[in-house]
């Protein structure tokens, strides 16, 4: 009794003390997607599908585009007012605008959008794949915790038993009623329990220390399982099912199957609006544009002078020299205002295009080569997942089959192995059978035991399983 408190103690000491919260499978199934980091890297990943999606519908919209330059003119160039050249420098700005809008381009972005917005939908499927995946793994982790702790429970229970059976034949022992050697054979099978004992703690601790891991949680904070009442002949309903019927259901509902299926439609729109870059596109287009230069003057009065002889040119008339006047005329001139300019220099075109792709060095042909292939590639990989989808279920299905025969034969055992310990323990109070054969009977016992209980925890996994396929949510 001594060395099963101290086991006790050894176990509550290293394993308990760390552990005063109280987890069970629904919170930490529920704290794992909310904290797993390949999910959250796929939660990034369809915003980046909403935002190509969203980024694809604002391409039907106009492209404007407008610009303004400043600058300065040295020597001889063209003035931008007045096309003229002229000599020296001078101030200029401009300013310019465009807009573009695709009219017709046989639906090759109305295509694209559609393409988009089914990888938004397969991204969502592939999201919630991998919440079921990680669900799944965390009640993988959870089931193998509470075996561990089970197995230390029965452990600790046989090193009780082992200790006490010593107590008693010690007193035997010391009444002279049993030799000495089977006080030393239940010594050292007490040993032996309770090295059965330590190891047992140490898987515990070990698949806690797995499943804070696989929660992403921190190894410092508590965390105690809650064994709950399982009742397994309650969740023996995969006796009503075919495994060809639970394919379909998960057919239905698995993400991976259904991202399958919006990326084989993704990949046909893609192949169509590559196919629409090889027929004409109409668009249409709007220009406009203005500019100021301090070269720009008008002139504001002016008057003509008196008339003064050239010596240059001359008129004859018969014999006569007649010198021709010259006159005069004196203006004043004012640079244009900026605002006055822009206005006077304001010009718009629209042009309507039908563009004819002729030769793009076969670009048009490769992508649409590439999204055909593309295309193949996505059939295969909805056959190739629907394909492992139904191996999985089947060999899920066959492998619950086994389970419950398996943890039926275990109780069988388990009955069997308790009636012969019962005897074995009345006979040997009687001194009726040696300590070997009690020790064998109470071995026996144990083992079975811990067979029972090995093959429980695998048959409720592989029911969970079942319910993983089926879409249910994972609860005990």
């Amino acid at each position: 009794m001594r060395l099963a408190f101290l086991f006790f103690t050894l176990f509550f000491v290293s394993v308990l003390r760390a552990q005063s919260d109280v987890w069970t499978l629904q919170r930490s199934v529920h704290y794992a997607i909310e904290h797993n980091i390949s999910l959250q890297q796929n939660v990034l990943n369809q915003r980046l599908a909403a935002l190509q999606l969203q980024q694809s519908k604002w391409s039907q919209l106009p492209n404007l585009n407008a610009g303004v330059s400043v600058g300065r003119s040295y020597g001889r160039s063209v003035d931008p007012t007045t096309n003229q050249f002229v000599h020296g420098s001078y101030d200029f700005v401009g300013m310019t605008g465009s807009a573009d809008v695709l009219l017709f381009g046989w639906f090759q972005r109305r295509n694209t959008i559609q393409a988009n917005k089914y990888n938004l939908e397969a991204a969502k499927a592939n999201l919630d794949q991998l919440q079921n995946d990680i669900s799944l793994n965390v009640a993988t982790g959870y089931l193998r915790a509470l075996l561990a702790q089970e197995q230390v429970r029965v452990s600790a229970k046989q090193v009780d038993l082992s200790a006490a059976q010593l107590e008693q034949t010690r007193k035997f022992v010391d009444a002279g009623r049993l030799p000495e050697l089977n006080a030393a054979q239940l010594e050292a099978q007490l040993a032996n329990d309770s090295a059965n004992l330590i190891s047992n703690i140490s898987a515990y601790t070990s698949s806690i220390l797995d499943i804070k891991a696989l929660l992403n949680l921190d190894f410092q904070t508590p965390f105690e399982i809650q064994a709950p009442e399982v009742n397994v002949g309650e969740q023996l309903s995969v006796y009503a099912m075919t495994p060809e019927s639970i394919f379909q259901q998960a057919s239905q509902r698995f993400g991976s199957i259904k991202a399958s299926e919006w990326n084989l439609l993704a990949a046909q729109k893609r192949l169509r609006s590559a196919q629409a870059a090889r027929y004409p596109q109409l668009g249409l287009n709007a220009q406009f544009g203005t500019n100021y230069a301090t070269t720009f003057s008008e002139i504001t009065g002016g008057s003509l002078g008196q008339g003064t002889p050239s010596e240059l040119y001359y008129v004859q008339v018969d014999t006569l020299q007649v010198p021709v006047y010259q006159r005069t005329f004196n203006y004043t001139t004012r640079r244009i205002p900026f605002g006055s300019q822009l206005d006077n220099n304001f010009r718009q075109t629209v042009t309507a295009t039908l563009n004819f792709p002729l030769f793009n060095a076969w670009q048009a042909q490769y992508n649409i080569r590439q999204a055909k292939i593309n295309l193949s590639s996505n059939e295969l990989n909805k056959y190739q997942a629907e394909l492992k989808l139904r191996q999985d279920v089947y060999r899920a299905y066959n492998d619950a089959l086994n389970a419950i025969q398996k943890f039926k034969a275990t109780e069988r055992a388990v009955d069997a192995a308790r009636r012969a310990y019962n005897f074995a323990q009345k006979r040997y109070v009687l001194g009726l059978t040696n300590t070997v054969e009690y020790l064998t009977s109470q071995n026996a016992q144990f083992v079975a035991e811990i067979n029972r209980l090995s093959a429980k925890y695998d048959l409720i996994f592989k029911l969970k399983v079942i319910d993983y396929y089926l879409n249910k949510e994972l609860t005990l």
